[in-house]
This record gives C-alpha cells, sequence and structure tokens, in this order.
C-alpha cells in the first residue's frame, strides 16, 4: 500500500511529465469567448461602433483593419506592438517599410480605445481591439461574423528589426509555407489567409519589379496577364518617385470579401508574386480552384483561421500590460 508521500512524488512526478508533453496550461492562459462580459460589456459593440463609422468615411480601412491583425500577430505575436509610436530611442515596428506608408487604421483603434478608457479604464487591451476591428472588417465588407476569444495583453516591446517576420510581397510558395508554419498555420491556412487580398490597394513599389526590369532577360514577369500588366503599368509608371500611387489589389471587386481574388490568380491577375506563387504547387493550385468555387466555403474557413491566426503567442494573465494609450506604453 503506497503511503503518503509516494502518492504525493507520483503526483509531482505526472505534473512534470504533463508539463513536458505540453499537455498542462494554465487556465489564465486560455483566450475566451465573452472575456469582456462581466467587466466591460460594451467593448465589442463599442469597436463595433468605431470600425463602421470609420468604413463609412473610407471603405478602404477594412482592409487595412484586417491586414493590421495580421502584421500585428506574425510579429511578437498577437500583443498590438504594431500600434507602438517610435521614440528618439527606439524605431517601432510601424515605421518599417513592410508597414509604413501601407498599413492604416490606426486612428479606428485609438478612437475605439478612447471610449473604452472612459467607460471601463485599464480593462480592454489593445490587442483585443485590433482582433475585434479585424473581425468587424472582414464582416461589414461581407464575410462571416465570428466569435473572437479574447484576454490578450498588451506588449511592451516593438522593434523595426523584427518585421522581417512579415512574409514580403515577393515570397515564393516555399518561403510562404515556412512563415506561415513557423507561427503553427498550415499550408491550407496560408492559402486561405491569402484570400484577405480579396479587399484593399497596394502601392505600386510593392509590386512594380513584376513590371519593368523582372530580370536579366525579360523586362516583365513572364507569369503576369499581358492585359493586366498593361493596365498596371498606366497606373504605375516606370520611374516614378511618387510614394502615394497605389492600385486595388483586386480590381473587380475592392472592397468586398468576395472569392474573386482566387479568379484573378487563377488568370494569372494575382498582384504579387506571392499571389502568383499559389499555383506553382498541385495542392495550392487545388486549394486556389476550390475557394475561387465554393465562396461560403472560403468565408467560413477564412474565419476559423483568422481565430486560429488571432492565438499565435498571446500574453495573458498577468503577462505585458493593458495600455492606457496604444500607442505608447503604460510608464
Amino acid at each position: 500500500m503506497l503511503n503518503m508521500s509516494s502518492i504525493i512524488l507520483a503526483h509531482i512526478l505526472t505534473i512534470i511529465i504533463l508539463v513536458s508533453l505540453g499537455c498542462f496550461v494554465h487556465s489564465k492562459a486560455q483566450l475566451q469567448i465573452g472575456f469582456y462580459s462581466g467587466s466591460c460589456s460594451a467593448a465589442e459593440f463599442i469597436v463595433k461602433e468605431e470600425v463602421s463609422k470609420a468604413y463609412l468615411e473610407d471603405r478602404g480601412l477594412a482592409a487595412g483593419l484586417v491586414r493590421m491583425h495580421f502584421h500585428d500577430c506574425f510579429v511578437r505575436g498577437c500583443d498590438a506592438s504594431v500600434l507602438i509610436d517610435s521614440t528618439p530611442s527606439n524605431q517601432a515596428e510601424k515605421d518599417s517599410p513592410a508597414n509604413n506608408p501601407s498599413l492604416r487604421g490606426f486612428n479606428v483603434i485609438d478612437s475605439a480605445k478612447a471610449r473604452l478608457e472612459v467607460l471601463c479604464p485599464g480593462i480592454v487591451s489593445c490587442a483585443d481591439i485590433i482582433a475585434f476591428a479585424a473581425r468587424d472588417s472582414f464582416e461589414i465588407t461581407g464575410g462571416f461574423g465570428y466569435d473572437v476569444p479574447a484576454g490578450r495583453r498588451d506588449g511592451r516591446v516593438s522593434l523595426i528589426a523584427e518585421t522581417r517576420a512579415l512574409p514580403p510581397a515577393t515570397s515564393s510558395l516555399a518561403q510562404l509555407t515556412q512563415m506561415f508554419s513557423t507561427h503553427g498555420l498550415t499550408q491550407d491556412e496560408m492559402v486561405t489567409l491569402s484570400g484577405a487580398h480579396t479587399i484593399g490597394r497596394s502601392h505600386c513599389t510593392a509590386f512594380a519589379s513584376r513590371l519593368y526590369n523582372f530580370s536579366s532577360t525579360v523586362n516583365q514577369d513572364p507569369s503576369l496577364n499581358q492585359l493586366y500588366a498593361s493596365k498596371l503599368k498606366q497606373d504605375c509608371p516606370k520611374g516614378s518617385n511618387n510614394v502615394n500611387l497605389v492600385v486595388p489589389m483586386n480590381p473587380g471587386s475592392p472592397t468586398i470579401s468576395d472569392t474573386d481574388y482566387y479568379v484573378d490568380v487563377l488568370n494569372n491577375r494575382g498582384l504579387f508574386t506571392s499571389d502568383q506563387s499559389l499555383l506553382t504547387s498541385p495542392s495550392t493550385l487545388n486549394q486556389v480552384h476550390q475557394h475561387a468555387m465554393n465562396p461560403l466555403v472560403w468565408k467560413s474557413k477564412f474565419a476559423s483561421a483568422m481565430v486560429k491566426m488571432g492565438r499565435i503567442g498571446v500574453i495573458t494573465g498577468q503577462q505585458g500590460e493593458i495600455r492606457s494609450n496604444c500607442r505608447v506604453i503604460n510608464k
């Protein structure tokens, strides 16, 4: 018969084994749907109001907020580090060429945070506001609404060098697959999340290399549809230094979350090298076909992939902080 000390020792050994296997997770590390139902019940409603108001003034902001969530989560996890302003002693993520001048929607987050700080000071994290705003943006543009598990805390570090974790527009399929895999996302989820390019716009500088001086032997990327390339050249003249020149990523319906993006890719009208790379393997080509033909399936899969992405590297419980101003870490 086991004595009490043996039972305690066995229990401790069991916990050690569970921890080593990743099976023992403190409850505070779990995000929860309805996290603010008791502490700030109007939180999600207020964020949705601010997104709706901004969308009425500028429909392009919806794409910016979806992209902001992605760019936040892929650097240090979903901790709102992308919102922190640079200081004389530190260049922050938002000033990286990967984010500036293309990332937009910061004012929407600021407006929502300001209202929430009046109603529920120190309760709602900036990281959760980004996640709610991305969901609301997808929904307002015709996508499916979905529940966002919340409870993220805000990080206190933002470094421009770490934006190297963001997939560039020139990425190959192998590079995309690897970068998403690093964050626990499958190739299927990568293809699904690439559909975010169905809304929004891009600066000419992000893809000009496909139009001019593509390689030592050809000026134009041969995988680019000729008529589409001609139109892009009109919108993005060779040698232009105008950083404000932009084009829609999905010309047919740039403010609607639909599957026209995949139709464009199939017709060699993907704007970026990374878009067109989705056709370079049988499995991803098949996924592009499936998404193009099944809009409802894509919308459902996109919602699920966004929820999974929103869990990347989150800090919870007593980690990090709840910033009172999303642009500045607390004193």
